[in-house]
């Protein structure tokens, strides 16, 4: 049987602030409407009918995986991929909110919708 995970358990022997920017960040994309939670091992997916961007939970930020239908080319991205024709993975790291500003918020929105 496969092992379940929490939301929890990805903020266990992490810094407070890290948790805090979590849940700045699940209420920004609530923002677009409605989505789900679904803890992984290592990340927290966030999906509408599919996934929209994936958390993984450092001690003292956040890394975050948003999906694209085009490559982003700006230096807030720590690692881009391309994992098939019109899909695109990139990495934001989220260390404190001002991460959380209008630019990221707009990749998230472009995220929210090619995941509906």
């Amino acid at each position: 049987m496969a092992e379940t995970y929490t939301v929890n358990d990805h903020f266990i022997n992490k810094d407070a602030s890290v948790r805090a920017l979590y849940d700045q960040l699940v209420s920004l994309v609530q923002s677009f409407g409605p989505i789900q939670e679904d803890p992984k091992k290592t990340s927290i997916h966030l999906n509408r009918k599919s996934a929209l961007a994936g958390v993984e939970t450092r001690k003292d930020y956040l890394l975050l995986n948003i999906k694209s239908n085009h490559a982003i080319k700006n230096p807030r991205i720590v690692k881009a991929e391309q994992v098939s024709a019109k899909r695109f993975h990139h990495k934001v790291r989220i260390s404190s909110p001002k991460d959380l500003d209008e630019e990221l918020k707009t990749w998230l929105e472009q995220a929210y919708i090619l995941s509906a």
